[in-house]
């Protein structure tokens, strides 16, 4: 990512919506301030952010429908914000495709930690693997049922349809790819994708492997191609055959 990353904060109250906004331009960040779904769509017209930080609980429309209608569209990070730090919340806002969530009321040190360590993770799937002896950029990798893309971070059906990947699912991926047939704990998971810094994706690896597992396998409900190891982790079968 280059140049000054625009944080877009969307927050009905807005007495909230302000200190996030003024803390984050304080520290270094362009920020844009919306008060709603209406509010975010009108700015994503004239230009898209680097992340969005969202709470959930508004009443004009909640957060869980913006997070959906953003994964349809772009891969764009998006931060949680829950002033009941619900459970069911977050989990529903990860198998969405969120990146991360934080409680309201929040520390804003560790709201500015975590969007620079999501922006971190997007730079880094961001960064060609040319280097790597295993897949090449610009190389259509099988997944399953779909072909990975690393250059443009994407899933390629073979009708030539495509299929956006979040920053936390592309990584995921690759780190499966780039080490096929092997099992991989979820630590070993963690560091092969950047994310040892990142708690909510540690917590959630679970439900990030089930959410890849809808777009790639054939049966996602009797997977072949990422397999779990009971007591190990899980292992990448590209072909779906052990």
């Amino acid at each position: 990512m280059t140049g000054q990353p625009h944080i877009y904060v969307v927050d009905d109250e807005a007495a909230a919506r302000e200190m996030v906004g003024d803390y984050l331009r304080m520290s270094g960040l362009r920020v844009t301030l919306c008060e709603g779904g209406q509010a975010l769509r009108q700015a994503l017209a004239s230009e898209p952010p680097s992340l969005v930080v969202l709470d959930l609980n508004m009443p004009e429309e909640d957060g869980l429908s913006i997070i959906r209608d953003l994964k349809r569209s772009s891969g764009v990070p998006i931060i949680m914000l829950t002033a009941t730090a619900s459970p069911i919340d977050r989990i529903v806002g990860l198998e969405l495709g969120a990146d991360d969530y934080l409680a309201k009321p929040c520390e804003l040190r560790e709201l500015l930690a975590r969007i620079r360590s999501v922006l971190r993770r997007a730079d880094a799937g961001a960064i060609a693997v040319a280097p790597q002896p295993q897949p090449q950029a610009n190389a259509l990798v099988r997944v399953g049922t779909k072909q990975l893309d690393l250059d443009a971070r994407l899933l390629r059906d073979e009708t030539g349809g495509s299929q956006p990947l979040t920053s936390s699912e592309f990584s995921l991926l690759k780190a499966f790819v780039e080490n096929p047939r092997r099992v991989l704990s979820r630590d070993r998971l963690l560091d092969l994708a950047q994310a040892r810094d990142a708690e909510a994706f540690d917590r959630a690896i679970d439900v990030r492997i089930t959410r890849i597992r809808r777009k790639i396998e054939p049966d996602p409900q009797r997977p072949t191609i990422i397999r779990t190891v009971r007591g190990a982790g899980y292992v990448f079968c590209p072909d779906g055959e052990g």
